[in-house]
């Protein structure tokens, strides 16, 4: 028999884009591919650290000896072609619905990208891009540090132990865990770095808001 869904209550919601609302694995493979051979790297093995942080940490982790000013410049460089190549970028299953259902919920954006890469990405997948949102340019350190869910949870207004978090990578859900938060793993990817609960996409998320309360309860089908 299926196993039973689970049912995780929280009073805001904090959602990951790429992976998590936005598929955009085509673009993500082909710019960093070329950078990965650009500096003599095996574009396989720079794949499989890309997900969930900001470009200058990536390459920090695959360029340890080379200055973090470089690494800068490069990152900037990168989000440019980013934001310029939108083929292929689509919303997550069930992303659509998903983002109706919270639009008149306490939610907000935390992504790794900027302003600009977050817009290009959400608009190209036909997605509302929340009033709140933590972008790269608003924290100083990027995941797995906690910074982006810690900021996005004191703008909303709530404790970090009553926000849930909705994430693809595994330097998202460290960063969700090292916040003090639930973290709902969405995604192939998700599922190796032990979340409190995993979907394949957010077909497999109901929200229901009790405003008895002023409960938000997630009724995921895992």
């Amino acid at each position: 028999m299926p196993a039973a869904p689970s049912v995780l209550t929280a009073r805001a919601l904090l959602l990951d884009m790429d992976g998590t609302l936005v598929n955009s694995d085509a673009v993500v493979e082909r710019c960093w591919s070329r950078w990965a051979v650009r500096h003599g790297l095996d574009p396989r093995e720079a794949l499989k650290v890309v997900h969930g942080r900001q470009g200058y940490a990536t390459m920090a982790v695959l360029l340890p000896d080379r200055p973090m000013e470089e690494n800068h410049a490069d990152n900037r460089a990168m989000l440019a072609e980013e934001t310029a190549d939108l083929d292929g970028v689509v919303p997550i299953g069930g992303a659509p619905a998903f983002m109706a259902a919270v639009a008149a919920l306490p939610h907000a954006l935390v992504t790794s990208a900027d302003e600009p890469l977050a817009r290009a990405r959400m608009g190209a997948a036909g997605l509302r891009m929340p009033r709140v949102r933590v972008t790269a340019e608003c924290v100083g350190a990027s995941k797995p540090d906690p910074e982006g869910f810690l900021k996005g949870a004191a703008e909303l207004g709530f404790d970090p132990a009553d926000c849930v978090v909705f994430e693809d990578s595994e330097a998202g859900i460290l960063a969700g865990r090292a916040a003090g938060m639930r973290v709902v793993g969405v995604g192939p990817r998700a599922g190796a770095f032990a979340p409190d609960v995993h979907v394949p996409d957010l077909t497999h998320v109901r929200v229901e808001a009790d405003r008895a309360d002023d409960a938000i309860r997630l009724h995921v089908d895992a």
